[in-house]
């Protein structure tokens, strides 16, 4: 049987926005100096798009939230084989906010920046193995 092409759509469009907070990411990584904390809120939102897109294919309400912790709780619950990449993403979810803003808070480093990357295209790219082609940017 043929997905609903609306639910496709719409399923693809999360997949499409969370990689272009990938691609963010590394630009803000690759110029110069390196805006480390844009790099971070980006690699957080792409991982978060991604959970998203997986709770709408499955056609599970979620509530608006930054929260990967309460959003990869949500998605283990059908996808119980990745719990160990949406627990080691969940200290992502602290940059949907803690550089958004001036404040106390240094810039979050290369290397945190760099990390913060790789652990959110782990999330993005575990998740897209497991739903059709169809959704697939």
């Amino acid at each position: 049987m043929k997905p609903n092409p609306e639910l496709v759509s719409e399923t693809k469009a999360w997949f499409v926005k969370a990689n272009h907070d990938l691609r963010m990411t590394e630009l803000a990584l690759n110029d110069s100096p390196p805006l480390t904390d844009l790099a971070v809120y980006h690699a957080q939102q792409a991982a978060e798009k991604a959970m998203k897109g997986f709770l709408t294919w499955k056609e599970r309400i979620f509530r608006k939230t930054h929260n990967l912790v309460e959003l990869g709780e949500a998605c283990v619950t059908m996808l119980p084989e990745l719990e160990s990449i949406f627990h080691d993403a969940a200290y992502l979810s602290g940059y949907a906010w803690q550089y958004r803003y001036p404040g106390d808070m240094e810039d979050p480093s290369i290397d945190e920046a760099k990390s913060a990357l790789n652990q959110s295209r782990k999330v993005v790219k575990s998740i897209l193995e497991k739903l059709p082609v169809e959704v697939r940017p």
